[in-house]
């Protein structure tokens, strides 16, 4: 059974649905419904990080991605079991170890903990496994001599190789790369660079040790494995022959996935092994791809010392995750303007509630009452939300309902009185919490919202100019001139002010 959010008076029911979650499958190149192999179950494993540096924007990208389905899936009733690895062995960490003049085992340690500290910053929900693969050693040599035994793989000087050619119908599976094309382009034995490959499409699963680098023992000598093996040998340590979605970043299409593929099918027999690839797109800054040779690379910590990280991840996932995005600095602000807002009104409906309110009528947005009407809007904009993520994950969408519910509620906040007031603040504070919290993660806490803020000296210096606009303000709405009254929340916005409307007058703070 699959299920749909439909977002009700004061609650959230969880109802089946007609319409069924769509995904984009990268194996299948279209949108498709959403499956599972076990009803209400979703196995899920997500590529994570070879913990060689500090995670950085792209890392960012990707794992609020997948938070985000992760989010959806269990907020549609889903019991989601998500692995995402950590790759704790690698050439990458082998020379960066050497290049530092530090042990390989305490940089992996160092980075794992900066890791967890970037994403729970980012409020990315923890994943229920991180194996390491260093753990599944044994699991690998056991999987690459079944390859060996089946004819999938060959022993080298310098280590194992999967054949390519062994199963040429597999070729492409993600990518649609012709295989005859590529037997064009330079097939036959690799010369010249010391390589033991037969054939260039061939990739190792098992490296023969080098001097200086740590080892494992296994039927072909010391040494250690391959990179494309770790993932296969754990997701299946996790969910058997077969699972429900993997998932990873666009340029883990070729090769690792492609390679998980080859050796996943030829070792279990089964096909597909996965039944839904779901990738997430670039990111760029500033219209380039990010690069530290371009001096664009930007670190989780570095731009966290400048952007809060509930507004990066606004800015963030602002955007259809497999859509690629162009941070940059108008991003950021725009991304902060809007995430002020969200708050401001957050903070008013927390401030707002009633005690003992009568239940509020049924929302009708035909309606010529206000607060009907506006309950109607709010019911109209929840439905829409959902139908968004329904749609393979659209946020984009979902946050645009979110900012149209937000304008919604500040008129409304501020124009009802008494027990409706209280109520509906409520109501706001439950829509809020059920879709810009609990599914997008980007709302603070309440005690985070409605702690007094840090004395800002820039507060006292503009206060009496912010007062003064504020009245003018109030005077141009007064007399319904909505256009001055629109310039002057832009000069207020220049100053860096967020107004939030209220029954008792406007708010006003420092973004």
């Amino acid at each position: 059974m699959t299920f749909e959010s439909y977002h009700c008076l004061n609650m959230c029911v969880l109802t089946p649905r007609a319409m069924p979650l769509r995904v984009h499958d990268t194996r299948r190149r279209e949108k498709v419904d959403f499956t599972t192999m076990n009803p209400g179950v979703v196995n899920m494993y997500v590529c994570g990080v070879t913990v060689y540096d500090l995670c950085h924007l792209g890392h960012a990208r990707c794992y609020l991605s997948f938070d985000l389905i992760h989010r959806w899936l269990e907020k549609s009733g889903y019991d989601v079991n998500y692995v995402q690895n950590f790759t704790d062995i690698d050439d990458k960490i082998i020379n960066r170890a050497n290049e530092i003049g530090q042990d390989w085992r305490e940089l992996v340690e160092n980075n794992i903990a900066t890791y967890y500290r970037d994403m729970d910053s980012l409020n990315i929900l923890r994943a229920d496994s991180y194996p390491r693969c260093t753990e599944y050693v044994d699991d690998m040599i056991r999987i690459t001599e079944d390859l060996i035994e089946k004819g999938n793989a060959y022993s080298s000087d310098d280590g194992v190789y999967f054949s390519v050619e062994s199963a040429p119908e597999k070729y492409g599976q993600l990518t649609g790369q012709n295989i005859d094309a590529v037997r064009s382009g330079a097939g036959g034995r690799v010369e010249g660079t010391g390589s033991g490959k037969r054939d260039h499409k061939d990739f190792a699963l098992w490296k023969k040790a080098k001097p200086g680098e740590p080892t494992w023992e296994s039927p072909w000598g010391p040494g250690r494995p391959g990179w494309h093996i770790e993932c296969t040998a754990m997701s299946m340590d996790a969910f058997g022959t077969q699972f429900d979605i993997h998932g990873g970043g666009h340029d883990l299409l070729f090769p690792h996935h492609e390679a998980e593929i080859f050796q996943g099918e030829c070792h279990t027999g089964c096909s597909p092994v996965v039944h839904h690839w779901l990738h997430n797109g670039f990111v760029n800054i500033d219209g380039e791809k990010m690069s530290k040779s371009l001096g664009n690379f930007w670190t989780i910590k570095e731009i966290l010392e400048k952007v809060d990280p509930l507004v990066l991840r606004f800015s963030l996932i602002n955007a259809h995750y497999r859509s690629p995005i162009d941070m940059n600095e108008q991003l950021l602000k725009d991304a902060e303007k809007n995430h002020s807002r969200l708050v401001s009104v957050y903070k008013a409906a927390l401030e707002l509630v009633g005690v003992n309110c009568p239940p509020l009528p049924e929302g009708d947005i035909t309606s010529q009452v206000p607060l009907v009407k506006s309950l109607g809007l709010l019911e109209k904009m929840a439905q829409g939300f959902a139908i968004a993520m329904d749609d393979d994950f659209n946020s984009r969408e979902a946050c645009a309902k979110v900012l149209g519910a937000i304008r919604e509620m500040s008129k409304m906040l501020s124009s009802l009185e008494g027990d409706d007031l209280g109520a509906y603040a409520q109501h706001c504070v439950e829509w809020l919490e059920d879709t810009a919290d609990s599914v997008l993660g980007v709302l603070p806490t309440r005690e985070q919202t409605l702690a007094e803020p840090e004395d800002d000296p820039r507060r006292a210096e503009i206060a009496d100019k912010v007062e003064a606009l504020l009245t003018k303000r109030n005077e141009a709405r007064a007399a319904k001139d909505w256009s001055a009254a629109d310039a002057i929340r832009d000069e207020l916005a220049a100053l860096g002010v967020v107004v939030t409307d209220t029954a008792e007058g406007p708010i006003w703070d420092l973004v």
